[in-house]
């Protein structure tokens, strides 16, 4: 086996909504209540409810130099098109060598954010409307262009359970098998997951098959360690920050109910799960003659190995410790279009962590994994796996440009125009006004 007879399925990447996406798909008769793009002094927002909704470049800098990453751009046209057009997006993926991808939304927010915070201040039909909108372009258009490439990805509006299981069999019916959901509900004005509110969510999860994908920074947030910290220290520690919610799920007592349910700690990476399951065992041996806790004869280890599903980009530590971890349950992961992707190296740059193991192992961590929990499958559509190879999907995208697109519609490239000429490294309090002001 080498790098191009790998077979590569992303369960984390991003799509960025088109002006008219929501539009498109919402009742005739209030079309003019759906969110749009309107020009507001010189950058392009959304705009929905009554709120300006900005669009923030980290979001969609795939394809500029990472001299330019910043905030910016806050223009389409400043966007590399596989950001927002379907077409345009398989050509970025077949360019790539990658197969398969599952996109979380952005306007709305990784989990429908946006929709639960309008629901809350009293325009719940109003946010319904949208989600079913977001859930009817995502599948029809953003999946159905190109079958076979796109898993489905759906939101849910949460705070409403009734229309939630509706929602979920509806979805389903059209082959729906992954919702997006907060990391930890209760930092998003929801119910905690301790909450006997959610008991019909995880039975509806179980019966239709549906894997819960819990994003990094949906409930629980990275915290900048001060604002004069360098931005990198908050970069570092952002993938990982949704270990609080890990933990929180790991010692829910609803995975003794329900044994078929499945959720994945997206964006999360690896590395840091071995000690997170010592410590966790260590913390249920040491400690639960007094805390009451009931795993039975198992670990908490055993129940996360069994229902958690993980993803990584380039975790060379975390693919070393695989056995501290089940392999079947861990995922790649290529984060188009945000500032971590490798796009467009992300085969070699993966094929550099993982060679050494063996094929099988490979395998699952590259695809097999993913088609099994996510109920998948591309093979029958593109005529087998012969087709579905890095190599293959790279012959096919041979025309696709792939040289860093500088300087964007005219876009300011000063080191985000943060610190002028001086070469200093940029801190937390500056990327916080930054997203303030944006």
């Amino acid at each position: 086996m080498d790098m191009n007879d790998m077979i590569l399925v992303s369960v984390d990447d991003h799509n960025i909504e088109p002006p008219e996406a929501f539009i498109r798909h919402y009742p005739e008769r209030e079309k003019d209540q759906a969110p749009r793009i309107i020009d507001k002094d010189g950058k392009e927002v959304w705009v929905w409810n009554g709120q300006i909704y900005p669009t923030i470049g980290l979001n969609a800098v795939v394809g500029r130099p990472r001299s330019e990453y910043g905030v910016e751009p806050t223009r389409y046209e400043q966007l590399r098109p596989g950001t927002f057009d379907p077409k345009a997006r398989v050509d970025d993926m077949n360019a790539n060598g990658v197969l398969a991808s599952l996109n979380f939304p952005t306007f709305p927010s990784f989990a429908g954010g946006n929709f639960i915070k309008a629901a809350q201040t009293g325009a719940a039909e109003a946010a319904l409307t949208a989600v079913r909108a977001y859930n009817d372009w995502h599948l029809q258009e953003w999946c159905g262009t190109i079958p076979g490439r796109m898993i489905p990805l759906i939101l849910l509006p949460l705070w409403d359970m009734p229309e939630t299981l509706r929602e979920m069999d509806r979805m389903a019916k059209l082959g729906v098998h992954a919702v997006s959901f907060p990391d930890n509900p209760a930092m998003a004005g929801l119910p905690s997951l301790h909450n006997a509110y959610w008991e019909p969510f995880w039975k509806k999860c179980c019966d239709l098959k549906m894997v819960l994908n819990c994003h990094i920074g949906t409930g629980s947030q990275a915290m900048h360690a001060s604002d004069e910290t360098p931005i990198d220290a908050w970069i570092t520690t952002m993938p990982m920050s949704i270990s609080n919610s890990a933990a929180d799920w790991l010692f829910a007592s609803f995975w003794k109910r329900y044994p078929d349910l499945r959720m994945a700690l997206s964006e999360g990476g690896i590395g840091w799960i071995p000690y997170l399951l010592e410590r966790a065992d260590f913390t249920y041996e040491h400690h639960r003659e007094w805390t009451f806790s009931n795993f039975g004869e198992e670990r908490p280890s055993d129940v996360f190995k069994r229902h958690i599903i993980t993803c990584f980009i380039d975790d060379q530590f975390g693919l070393k410790s695989l056995d501290y971890m089940n392999t079947d349950m861990v995922c790649y992961e290529a984060d188009y279009p945000h500032s971590d992707t490798l796009w467009p190296n992300c085969p070699e740059y993966l094929w550099a962590s993982l060679h050494w193991l063996e094929p099988a192992v490979i395998d699952k961590l590259t695809h097999l994994n993913a088609l099994r929990e996510y109920s998948f499958d591309p093979f029958t559509l593109r005529g087998g796996r012969e087709n579905c190879t890095v190599s293959a999907l790279r012959e096919e995208g041979r025309h696709v440009d792939v040289s860093p697109r500088e300087n964007l519609g005219g876009l300011k490239t000063d080191s985000m125009n943060l610190i002028g000429e001086a070469r200093r490294p940029v801190t937390s309090g500056e990327i916080k006004a930054m997203f303030a002001s944006a």
